[in-house]
């Protein structure tokens, strides 16, 4: 796995205007060498907030947007079309202002959809999907996503993998269902850690004061089971992207510019 680089921003704002312009360049040199780019989006403020940036970024339509796919990387197990849900507001965020193939948008399941309650079937049913969408270059039973974005919340947690508990220490499956969540909703599906590290490239995003804490111990060498934000590695690249405040209380010596 890469090892991480970091890149600090004056400000929230400023984070997510140059993550927006950062994933458009990497869309179109995707799609330009391989026909097309496959990314992995995430949910909070501040995934959000970078596709916020994004569709009021000057060259968003250097994105052919028709040959973009679109994954997640965890999802509240809610009823399709509730405001909580991570879909539901990238579709408000971007999705629903740009032209994308529907075939290619691959929401996760809702709680309402055909598997109705059961979490353990809609997960099993996206980690199918992934594996359809494998190809024999992927060597696996996820595609090799160009870019795999995750929040990193203040207990370290990402996706929906929350320190300790059994969905960061899953080694085999893809995707798996989260019961008792330590913060509501208590029941969402997400991808494990050995999806995450399917990536080309995984950029965690962590913005203000409270997220300090969380990125410090992350990057200090903490275990994946106490800090899964520290098992998420990308094949080529791992690359944090912060705010000054995030980025308050590591060591300059990790301050690093990352490469273009």
């Amino acid at each position: 796995m890469s090892t991480p680089q970091l890149v600090v921003h004056r400000d929230k704002e400023l984070m997510a205007e140059a993550a927006a312009a950062r994933l458009i360049t990497k869309i179109v040199d995707a799609q330009a060498s391989r026909g097309s780019a496959s990314i992995v989006l995430t949910g909070g403020r501040n995934g959000n907030g970078l596709l916020a940036a994004l569709s009021s970024a000057p060259a968003r339509d250097a994105v052919d947007w028709a040959r973009l796919d679109l994954w997640w990387g965890d999802e509240r197990f809610l009823p399709e079309g509730d405001p909580e849900r991570n879909d539901t507001q990238a579709r408000a965020a971007l999705l629903d202002s740009v032209p994308l193939d529907p075939a290619r948008v691959h929401p996760m399941p809702a709680s309402d959809g055909p598997y109705g309650s059961d979490v353990e079937a809609a997960a099993e049913a996206y980690a199918a999907a992934l594996a359809k969408a494998a190809g024999p270059e992927n060597h696996g039973s996820v595609p090799t996503f160009d870019v795999l974005m995750l929040g990193v919340g203040p207990d370290t947690h990402v996706a929906s993998l929350f320190p300790e508990l059994p969905a960061v220490r899953e080694t085999e499956r893809t995707v798996v269902g989260v019961h008792g969540a330590p913060k509501p909703p208590p029941t969402r599906i997400s991808l494990t850690l050995p999806a995450i590290r399917s990536a080309r490239e995984v950029w965690l995003l962590a913005a203000g004061e409270d997220k300090a804490e969380a990125a410090a111990i992350a990057l200090s060498g903490a275990g994946e089971v106490q800090a899964p934000a520290a098992g998420a590695r990308g094949r080529s690249r791992t690359l944090w992207l912060l705010d000054a405040a995030a980025a308050s209380q590591l060591p300059r010596s990790l301050y690093p510019p990352a490469s273009a």
